[in-house]
């Protein structure tokens, strides 16, 4: 009987001692530096709630966190390093509303925006009709009446092709007969560089990049493409208000780890993150920017993702488009 203790009791102790560096690793994360992955140049929407959420989490857990712009091929990159890091709570990314269109517009993907780990949906904000100052438009009516009178020499910027920002554009084109060329750009920052710059005349983006401008007098707003005004520009009215129908897409981002990222760590991550989007001061900074703070759960944010690939596989066809 008391070698049967003795031996339980040595038991214990090995499996306590085995449990202990796993549970003492888990508690220490982070303890080096953190990548945060962001598919997309500087400059744009992606980047700047990237770097606001890198800020926040750095100061958080007393490690860096680092913003790592890998752009190209319309995000893919990004995206792709992300589904293939290690699992280990070092590598994280950005993953936005464009994740789930590539799939459709890029042939034979290595990876499933429906494999990422969900941490939790971060911003969501509307996308912009916006054109260059110097185009005589003031309102979508007057770039219609305007486009007729140069037809097939009017262009508009986009982040990438491929994008909701472009599919966007396209079916703007579709529901007001406006003959446009797409011009894309690898990310919003230097779509809206040209924009000013006058490059091109017109862009359909995320309202971050462009409002600045706007209210610089450099670029006027002419609608906002979501169902509903932005708080952030109370004055544009939306497509809808404008008898556009049927154009209702809002970016949306949140942030992501790698395929088989430990729930726990994601669930860890989740809380700190909603805290983070909380603060009064983190809330004014997006809230200034356009962004609307938006939290949720790791399952809700996987739940959006799927739902986004689900409403682009049924959508595509009806657009007619070929991303040959």
């Amino acid at each position: 009987m008391r070698t049967s203790l003795f031996f339980l009791l040595g038991l214990g102790a090995a499996v306590g001692g085995m449990l202990a560096p796993l549970e003492a690793t888990a508690q220490a994360w982070p303890a080096r530096p953190v990548r945060l992955i962001v598919p997309f140049a500087p400059g744009g929407a992606a980047d700047l709630v990237s770097r606001v959420m890198a800020e926040r989490l750095s100061a958080t857990y007393g490690q860096q966190f680092i913003a790592d712009n890998r752009s190209g091929a319309g995000g893919t990159i990004g995206y792709e390093l992300l589904a293939r890091a290690a699992p280990d709570g070092y590598t994280l990314g950005t993953a936005s509303d464009s994740s789930t269109l590539l799939p459709f517009t890029y042939r034979n993907l290595p990876w499933d925006p429906r494999s990422f780990t969900g941490i939790g949906l971060l911003t969501t904000q509307p996308l912009v009709l916006a054109v260059h100052s110097a185009v005589p438009a003031t309102n979508l009516k007057e770039l219609v009446a305007h486009a007729r009178t140069v037809p097939g020499k009017l262009s508009f910027g986009s982040s990438g092709h491929g994008h909701p920002q472009h599919l966007a554009g396209e079916m703007i084109k579709l529901a007001t007969g406006i003959d446009m060329t797409h011009i894309p750009y690898k990310g919003g920052g230097a779509a809206i560089i040209d924009l000013v710059g006058g490059q091109i005349p017109i862009v359909v983006l995320g309202s971050s990049p462009v409002i600045p401008h706007h209210r610089a007098g450099k670029v006027r707003i002419l609608a906002v493409v979501s169902p509903t005004r932005s708080s952030a520009l109370p004055d544009i009215p939306t497509l809808d208000e404008v008898g556009v129908k049927g154009v209702d897409l809002a970016q949306w981002m949140g942030m992501a780890g790698p395929p088989k990222l430990s729930r726990d760590l994601a669930k860890k991550l989740n809380a700190e993150v909603a805290t983070i989007l909380a603060n009064p001061a983190t809330r004014k900074t997006l809230e200034g920017a356009g962004f609307d703070p938006s939290p949720s759960t790791p399952e809700a944010f996987e739940a959006k993702m799927r739902e986004g690939v689900a409403r682009w596989e049924k959508l595509l066809p009806k657009l007619k488009i070929r991303f040959d």
